[in-house]
């Protein structure tokens, strides 16, 4: 075996700084402040049918569903928002 043998540095495998933070490019992340009005859209689509429209099963599934989904893509949307410093 050779006695000086190349070895790398351990820094020549690191990611930069910037590329840890960086935010993935999803569609929501882009447009945070529409997809929060969209999903309190959802909320309110999902109240209005859950308190007038709902007398089949269906029409009560159909609230249940828009009410989860708009809670979510709110509560998303509110986490990608950018924080002010």
């Amino acid at each position: 075996m050779p006695t000086n043998k190349h070895k790398r540095k351990a820094s020549a495998h690191t990611t930069p700084r910037s590329a840890k933070n960086a935010k993935s490019p999803g569609l929501i992340t882009l447009h945070p402040k529409i997809f929060m009005s969209v999903g309190l859209l959802f909320v309110a689509l999902g109240l209005y049918i859950m308190a007038f429209e709902a007398q089949s099963n269906a029409m009560f599934g159909i609230a249940m569903l828009s009410l989860v989904a708009g809670t979510a893509t709110t509560i998303y949307a509110n986490f990608t928002l950018p924080k002010a410093k």
